[in-house]
Parts: C-alpha cells; sequence; structure tokens
C-alpha cells in the first residue's frame, strides 16, 4: 500500500510536468518572453539573447521528467532533477509573491494564469506530493521495462511535437490576436458609422465598466448594469477588442487599414534576422495579395531605415523590394509577437476579424489566397482553428493513452 501511495503521488506530480512542459513546448516564443520577464526582474538582462534556448530546455526538461514520473522510468535520477526543479520553482515564487512584480509566472505559459500567491501555494502543493513520492529517496523500485518503451514513444512524439512548434504557430491560440478575434480599430469604425447619438449598453466585468453598442454585446461573463443613449464620441470601446496600433513614416497610426476589407498582413519582429530567401517569399506572398484582391500590409517591429536596410540586402527585384517598402507600416514587437508568433508569418483579416495565420515556414501562394477569397470567411476561420484544436488533441490523447495504458 505505500509504494502505491508513492506511485499515485508520482504520477500526479508527472502530469502536472507534463503538461506544464507541453504548453510551453507548444509557444516557443511566449516561453521565451517568459523567460526574458524572469531576467529582467532578477536583473540579469543581458543573458537574454539566450531565452529562447534556456525555454527550450526548461520546457523539454518539464515534459522528459512529467514522463519518467509518470512511467517511473529511471526513478532515482527522476526523484533528483524534480527535487532541484521544484525546489528551484518554490524559491522563485516566493520571490515573486513577496516582491509581486507585473508580471506572470509562466508555469503553464499563456493557457492559465496565476496570481503569484497561487503559484507559490501550488508549488507547496507538488512539494508535498514530492515528498510523499520519494521520501526516503531509497529503494525507488525497479519499473517494468515496457515503461522504457513508454518512455521512448512518448519521447519521441513529444520531440516531434517540438520540433513542429518551433516551424509553426502553436497549435491553440492563445494571445489576444487568436482566430474569431475582432480587431478594437473595427468596432470603432462601427460606431462612428452609426450617427450622432447611439444607444449604447453598460456591463460590467471584474470591478471595470464598459459600453457596448447593440449588435456589439459582450459575452456571458459580463453583467448587465443599463442602457444609456450616448453622443458616439463617448462610446468606450472595451478592451477586450486586441489592438493592432501601427503607424506609418510619418509617425500617424493607420489601424483601419487592417479593419475593413479583406487584408493580409505580415508581421516582421525581427527584419535583420530574416533571411534572402524568407523575404523573396514575403515579396511574392505579398504580391499574391494584391492580385487576389487583398489589401497587403507588411509591419515591423523597427524603424523605416534599418526596414530598408534589411530588404536591400535581401536581393528583392526592384519589383519586390518596392512592393514591400510602399506597404511598410511600423509597430511594437510585443503587438507583433501577440499577432504572430512566427517572425515573417502572415495573417488574414476579414472586416477586422481574425480568420487565419500562417508562419513564416508556409506562407500563403496565390492559388491558396484566390482560394480564400472565394470561400466563406466565417467557414475558413472554423476550419483553420478546429484543425489546431484537433491535432493539439489528438497529441494530447496519444500520449496520455501511452503514459496510462502500456
Amino acid at each position: 500500500m505505500k509504494n502505491i501511495t508513492k506511485r499515485i503521488c508520482a504520477k500526479i506530480l508527472g502530469f502536472v510536468f507534463f503538461v506544464s512542459g507541453i504548453l510551453k513546448l507548444m509557444d516557443p516564443t511566449g516561453t521565451s518572453l517568459i523567460i526574458k520577464d524572469y531576467m529582467n526582474f532578477f536583473h540579469v538582462g543581458f543573458a537574454s539573447p539566450a531565452a529562447f534556448v534556456l525555454g527550450e530546455i526548461v520546457a523539454l526538461t518539464e515534459t522528459f521528467c512529467g514522463i519518467m514520473l509518470v512511467t517511473g522510468a529511471f526513478r532515482k535520477l527522476t526523484a533528483w532533477i524534480t527535487t532541484i526543479m521544484m525546489g528551484f520553482f518554490t524559491a522563485i515564487t516566493l520571490v515573486l509573491w513577496i516582491f509581486n512584480p507585473q508580471m506572470d509566472c509562466g508555469c503553464f505559459g499563456e493557457a492559465i494564469h496565476l496570481t503569484h500567491f497561487q503559484s507559490f501555494a501550488k508549488n507547496i502543493l507538488l512539494c508535498a506530493l514530492m515528498l510523499a513520492a520519494f521520501l526516503p529517496y531509497r529503494d525507488f523500485g525497479t519499473p517494468s521495462r515496457k515503461k522504457y518503451v513508454t518512455f521512448a514513444l512518448t519521447g519521441i512524439a513529444a520531440i516531434a511535437f517540438a520540433v513542429y512548434s518551433l516551424i509553426y504557430n502553436p497549435m491553440l491560440e492563445l494571445t489576444p490576436f487568436n482566430l474569431s478575434s475582432r480587431l478594437a480599430a473595427s468596432v470603432e469604425t462601427d460606431i462612428n458609422d452609426e450617427g450622432d447619438y447611439i444607444s449604447a449598453f453598460i456591463y460590467e466585468k471584474n470591478g471595470k465598466r464598459g459600453v457596448f453598442t447593440l449588435n456589439k454585446l459582450p459575452d456571458s461573463t459580463w453583467t448587465f448594469v443599463e442602457a444609456q443613449t450616448i453622443l458616439k464620441e463617448d462610446n468606450i470601446v472595451e478592451s477586450e477588442y486586441p489592438e493592432l496600433a501601427f503607424r506609418d513614416a510619418e509617425g500617424n497610426y493607420r489601424d483601419s487599414l487592417a479593419a475593413r476589407g479583406n487584408v493580409i498582413v505580415i508581421s516582421v519582429t525581427d527584419p535583420a534576422s530574416v533571411s534572402g530567401s524568407r523575404w523573396n517569399r514575403i515579396a511574392e506572398t505579398g504580391s499574391a495579395a494584391v492580385e487576389a484582391g487583398f489589401r497587403f500590409l507588411l509591419i515591423a517591429s523597427s524603424t523605416m531605415d534599418n526596414l530598408y536596410s534589411a530588404v536591400s540586402s535581401a536581393g528583392l527585384s526592384p519589383e519586390q523590394a518596392g512592393l514591400v517598402m510602399d506597404n511598410a507600416y511600423l509597430a511594437d514587437y510585443r503587438t507583433l509577437v501577440s499577432l504572430n508568433r512566427s517572425n515573417g508569418g502572415a495573417v488574414y483579416f476579414d472586416d477586422g476579424n481574425l480568420i487565419e495565420k500562417w508562419s513564416g515556414a508556409s506562407l500563403p501562394d496565390l492559388k491558396d489566397l484566390n482560394r480564400r477569397m472565394r470561400q466563406d470567411s466565417t467557414e475558413v476561420m472554423l476550419k483553420s482553428d478546429s484543425r489546431g484544436r484537433l491535432n493539439f488533441q489528438a497529441f494530447m490523447l496519444y500520449s496520455i493513452a501511452l503514459l496510462l495504458l502500456v
């Protein structure tokens, strides 16, 4: 009975580690942002160039530690790795709880957000499970050989998942710019088209009030307060709509360009690191977008001079370089990395509604864009969203089935 209790505690701890690691692996760019926040908080921001690699190491270590905990493979090694990791994580979350910085712990990536106290309490509970599973750190027992087969099969799947996530966008969209989200600029345009006075509805959520119009009511998590008739300039656009703020070379904000019609936005978070072949693919996609009837926008986190320098050194034809620079705009890094995790990735908007995303490695061509033009945008969005969710669910079901049944 004592051994059974130890194994149950180890399995529960293992599944928490596995899920936490997988959610980090799914979004390597988001994980690197969390690591950078930690570095800045502890005043080691000079190491931020290593944040991406460090994030992948942490995510893989968590994932494989979780697999070993559930299967019982390499028990002694697992016990000591888990103890070191839990000691480190618990100390970190204690510091965060004491100083309460404006940052997220990132325990489960973008999927679950915890307060600093919740993170610390969660780690205390996990430490209790760990001690119940391993004390007195001897006589760990020997698993059957098939458990090592399970460890290998699940580990291979986790590595394949990590490689996929490095090449393509996350299977689940967890940023404010998720599929079916609507840009704030498109909501503002709707409000401004309604006349001098509008019927407004006041709703409240988490102590914060928002003003909505009849055709743009909030979801059921909001509580209705009252109805009013107000001047359109008094209306407040609720912050649940993500804001894609970008400006032209003169510094004028042009958010409305992405809020109407069919638009393809290619976001470049680091122009200097984009290869010549990727720039060529970006230019081809921009040309195809214009030919298919889309508005093409390239938004970069840079200055116009640096963007021009990167484009000029990419070996593009004068026509391609002209197309890119004539449609170029600037935005901050955090906005663009939330819009699309891929450096050089594309996003399709229909009247400000986010329909589909592509990574820089899978940009659409003319045939793809012509097909999107012919299809109903809602159908395209639902298909894209369900494809990612089904792929993630299939991976998780496969992994959990292996861990539990084999």
